[in-house]
């Protein structure tokens, strides 16, 4: 029986499926061809296991493969595990594939109606969500078009807000929070935040990592059909990251080695940095194709500075040595309050600068104009990766710094206001 504090509980599950070499499409080519019906059993999930505590969110990840969508159908009961068992508690609500049940000929509003009992709900409970489920999809003027009528993206926004409009006590998401453009993007994000606060829980497959990092108390990565490693998205994470990278870099050299096999290699010694913490205890990891050297804080006089007060100018600069010609190079900056929150992220790409190489030694400077961190200590993750996401250095934890302020604003950041009082 499981135990109280739990929403799901999964022991030991296993998973295989049948794939066939050449299996016969109709029932005479099966008769006549038996010999063809060969496949073999690919084991995708091997044991299994893990809790859910009511109202906690966590996030699966792992590359394609790996059975992290699998074991999400397994929670929706889509499917089934050859051996282990499944425990949840509560109503459950999928967001995986979205707008399963639809009719094409019949209308939105039709469509809430059938989509919504599909996960439980009674006629009046539909009735008492439809305001709140129609203006969430934006859709009202649409609404009593046949679907069929829909574009993808009109579809794919009714089919979320049924399914995030149901008050489930669980929640299963996979891979869709690309639903609609940016502007719904960001609202479907805030809507699961909600729902969160609200005691809801919530299991999340998703390559975006950075999501689950916001949303997520605990990730799960999971990679040929075991846990690998468990915890807090800040520590899991950075494992992940690694081994992708260096997969990355194993497709990249022989990538090139094919287009040089009529050539010997030159220079295929590849420098590591190695995974050991450095003197601070921080993780750095990458290729070793560039290096960061030394990184710090200046002041608004270009004087080295750790201590600033809220809402001051800095400028962070970052000297690297280039072992190896970085092509494509990005450079990335990470602000984490000590106990691990992220605050603030972006890289050379997202602020779209042009694409620029690293072939000899420099140093890089980034203006940051009044950052209103509020007051205590923060670490900053310092990366440079290469081409398609190829880390050379990721250098996690590169730079304390601390914040003071006679204000006593809380949270992580201020935001300039200024009240208004009618009397």
């Amino acid at each position: 029986m499981m135990e109280e504090k739990y929403a799901i509980e999964v022991k030991d599950i296993t998973k295989k499926f049948k794939v066939y070499y050449d299996k016969g499409a109709q029932l005479k080519e099966k008769l006549l061809f038996r010999g063809r019906n060969r496949y073999e059993e690919r084991w995708v999930l091997q044991g299994i296991s893990f809790q859910v505590k009511t109202g906690e969110a966590i996030g699966l990840v792992g590359h394609n493969g790996c059975g992290k969508s699998t074991t999400l159908k397994l929670l929706t009961r889509i499917m089934y595990p050859d051996a282990g068992t499944i425990e949840m508690r509560g109503r459950v609500s999928s967001l995986i594939e979205l707008g399963a049940g639809f009719h094409p000929d019949m209308s939105g509003r039709e469509n809430i109606y059938i989509n919504a009992a599909i996960f439980g709900l009674t006629r009046k409970e539909i009735d008492e969500r439809m305001e709140d489920i129609i203006a969430f999809s934006e859709l009202d003027a649409f609404l009593d078009n046949p679907v069929r009528t829909y574009s993808s993206g009109m579809y794919m926004r009714l089919a979320f807000s049924v399914a995030i409009n149901v008050d489930a006590d669980i929640l299963l998401v996979d891979e869709i929070l690309a639903v609609g453009d940016a502007n719904f993007q960001a609202k479907c994000f805030n809507k699961l935040r909600e729902i969160k606060t609200k005691g809801t829980t919530i299991v999340i497959v998703s390559h975006s990592l950075g999501q689950i990092e916001q949303i997520c108390d605990r990730s799960i990565w999971i990679h040929g059909g075991e846990i690998k490693a468990e915890g807090t998205p800040r520590e899991v994470h950075p494992e992940y990251l690694n081994y992708m990278g260096e997969k990355r870099q194993e497709i990249a050299e022989k990538e090139q080695a094919r287009k040089d096999q009529d050539q010997p290699r030159k220079d295929r010694e590849v420098h590591e940095n190695g995974d050991s913490a450095d003197a601070g205890g921080n993780k750095r990891w990458g290729n070793g194709f560039a290096r960061i050297t030394r990184a710090e804080l200046l002041n608004a006089k270009d004087e080295p500075q750790s201590v600033f007060v809220t809402g001051e100018s800095m400028t962070l600069e970052i000297h690297y040595q280039v072992k190896k010609k970085v092509e494509d190079a990005v450079f990335g900056i990470g602000f984490f309050r000590s106990d691990g929150v992220q605050c603030y992220g972006t890289n050379t790409r997202i602020d779209q600068l042009a694409e620029f190489a690293l072939a000899k030694d420099g140093c890089i400077r980034v203006k940051l104009n009044h950052v209103d961190l509020l007051p205590g200590e923060y670490l900053i993750d310092l990366a440079i990766e290469s081409e398609i996401g190829i880390p050379v250095d990721y250098y996690r934890q590169a730079v304390k710094m601390e914040f003071y302020s006679l204000l006593q604003d809380v949270g992580v950041s201020r935001v300039d206001h200024e009240w208004q009082l009618d009397h």
